[in-house]
């Protein structure tokens, strides 16, 4: 159950592909050095590898438990998240005017990624405060910002996003939860939340609720939703903390994952009303909430990422140790089960896998940057749509990916992974709630098809197919069967999206339930094709830094042999998934309701 970050990887990804040189240029970013970048890394790794990562089974075996209001996280978490906060972990990437580092989002990530590997159960608690600080920063007003903003970026507080009622899931126009005006200022909240996630801890002396609500006079639907700031102890203007507001834990849920992860049921108003303020604008709640859902979302993303990264660590240490049978090509005697061909292909298969995902996490967080820091508004503008195309890719084909590489854990130890003394099945216990939370992977794709992709027409998924072919332009002139047989599959890949594109473009007006019947296929397709392009980019990479007898020649021809399997066996299904979208529809449709 140890980790060990794979810091070269992570400074490979983010120095070769997602340019952090480049993201060092930019105004605001000029600390992100690679020096500076590095030392950042090798002190989150100590500290996930050595104060977190050893909390993550004995946490899933004594959960946090709730008692007569009161939530008792595991033990050991208290400590840590001091330890985190301490640190400056928490504001790796938030502003420096309310103490935090400032470093960029492509800085944050590998730190992101490093502590969800280490224990998804402690990471959310910081992860949901991420999404509080971006959405106060910008939507919060100078007063909010000045009370609220500094002890969530020091740790001090920590923050939640208050969506769920339990008859209001995804469809947030369903949303009863009222806030009355005071007249002075301040609202009374009245209602229930749940799987709010740290609603209630001991991790800190204050929890920020932000809480969408309906105010009297409110529109009906997502219109007439507004957002407002309830914490756990009223807030003094000087920043002390005042009463116990009225907001409570009434109990926590028992669940098959994230078990040390309090996920809470709150109550709001029960003795007179919970005192909240309004964050922006009435009516305005859900836009507001979107900027944290974004931010979780992509956290979400890398919480997929880290979580199949500590599972391939353990297979590949277990398949290493465990000795059974006898070598196909013939031994003396039984061998370590690394040596079958099956566990291989496993173990490559989890390998390539988050390697691509991780890649394009990076790339990603590198265009955010971009997006946010660079001088020219039109590069701003062109880098955000970008960025925005890639969130729900990287949340839901990294999560699905974890789903995936988690099971395959389990399968490389056999009968061992099924015991649970072994940790391999809490990993895939762990992973089925990421493709749930922050949004459901139908979810993500109805966003991808509806507001990334039909909405300009299929611009930005067709200029980033653009850059895939560039990729595959270079892969053609490269010398070798490893790369022939990657620019083979990228271009049938390419070639297999575009189509996708147009079908989904092409045919939303007429046929639109046809279209949605493909929806997560075609976010599928889409990570399975720009993770091959991120990987032959690597391998790319790769072969030059070889070619010129630069760096770890072992390491640089593992970056080949990934993207060479990843080709073969992963990007080859791209072909299949355009069929099954742009012809499978109508079997999806065919049975009526009592058919089924």
């Amino acid at each position: 159950m140890t980790y060990k970050a794979p810091l070269k990887d992570m400074l490979f990804v983010m120095n070769e592909l997602a340019g952090l040189s480049a993201v060092n240029t930019l105004p605001g970013c000029e600390d992100a050095t690679a020096d500076t970048v590095e030392a950042v890394l090798e002190e989150n790794a100590k500290f996930c590898a050595n104060v977190v990562a050893p909390l993550n089974y004995a946490s899933d075996k004594d959960p946090s438990f709730w008692h007569d209001g009161q939530v008792s996280t595991s033990k050991g978490f208290k400590e840590a998240f001091k330890g985190f906060a301490e640190a400056g972990w928490q504001g790796v990437q938030h502003p420096v005017d309310f103490g935090g580092q400032g470093l960029p989002k492509l800085v944050a990530t590998p730190c992101i990624e490093m502590l969800n590997a280490s224990s998804i159960s402690f990471a959310l608690v910081a992860l949901l405060s991420d999404g509080a600080i971006e959405a106060l920063l910008t939507a919060g007003s100078d007063e909010q910002k000045a009370r609220y903003l500094e002890p969530l970026v020091s740790g001090k507080w920590t923050g939640t996003m208050n969506l769920t009622e339990p008859q209001a899931g995804s469809d947030l126009a369903a949303v009863r939860t009222r806030a009355e005006p005071q007249g002075d200022g301040t609202y009374k909240v009245f209602g229930t939340k749940i799987f709010i996630t740290y609603g209630e801890h001991d991790l800190t002396e204050n929890i920020v609720h932000l809480v969408l609500a309906r105010t009297p006079d409110a529109p009906a639907g997502v219109k007439g939703i507004s957002l407002f700031i309830v914490p756990k102890f009223l807030v003094n203007a000087d920043g002390s903390l005042g009463a116990r507001n009225d907001a409570h834990c009434v109990s926590i849920e028992h669940k098959l994952g994230i078990k040390a992860s309090p996920t809470a049921v709150l109550q709001f108003g029960d003795n007179g009303g919970a005192i909240g303020t309004l964050v922006g604008e009435e009516n305005r709640g859900l836009e507001y909430m979107f900027i944290m859902m974004n931010a979780a979302r992509f956290g979400v993303g890398l919480q997929g990422i880290g979580l199949a990264e500590r599972s391939y660590q353990q297979a590949v240490a277990f398949a290493k140790d465990r000795v059974q049978s006898r070598d196909l090509a013939g031994s003396a005697g039984p061998v370590s089960i690394i040596h079958h061909p099956d566990v291989r292909r496993m173990l490559m298969s989890m390998r390539s896998q988050v390697e691509a995902a991780r890649a394009l996490a990076y790339v990603g967080a590198g265009i955010s940057d971009v997006a946010h820091h660079h001088e020219d508004a039109a590069v701003r503008a062109s880098n955000l749509a970008v960025y925005e195309y890639l969130v729900p890719i990287i949340k839901g084909w990294s999560t699905e990916m974890s789903q995936d590489v988690t099971r395959d854990g389990v399968q490389v130890h056999g009968g061992m992974g099924f015991i649970e003394e072994t940790g391999a099945a809490q990993h895939y216990r762990d992973a089925k709630i990421l493709t749930i939370y922050e949004g459901t992977t139908a979810i993500q794709a109805n966003d991808l098809v509806g507001r990334k992709t039909v909405r300009d027409g299929g611009a930005v998924a067709k200029s980033i197919i653009g850059q895939v072919r560039e990729t595959e332009a270079l892969l053609a002139a490269q010398q070798g069967a490893d790369f022939k047989a990657i620019h083979r599959a990228l271009a049938d890949g390419s070639v297999a999206l575009e189509a996708v594109v147009e079908y989904v473009t092409g045919n939303m007006k007429t046929d639109i339930k046809g279209v949605f019947s493909g929806s997560v296929l075609y976010l599928k397709l889409a990570g399975i094709v720009l993770g091959g392009w991120v990987m032959a980019r690597a391998a790319l990479v790769a072969q030059a830094k070889i070619d010129g007898g630069a760096g770890d020649a072992s390491f640089y021809k593992a970056k080949i042999a990934t993207a060479r399997f990843f080709a073969d066996h992963i990007l080859t299904q791209a072909s299949g998934l355009r069929t099954a979208i742009v012809e499978g529809s109508a079997g999806v449709l065919a049975l009526t309701e009592d058919q089924f």
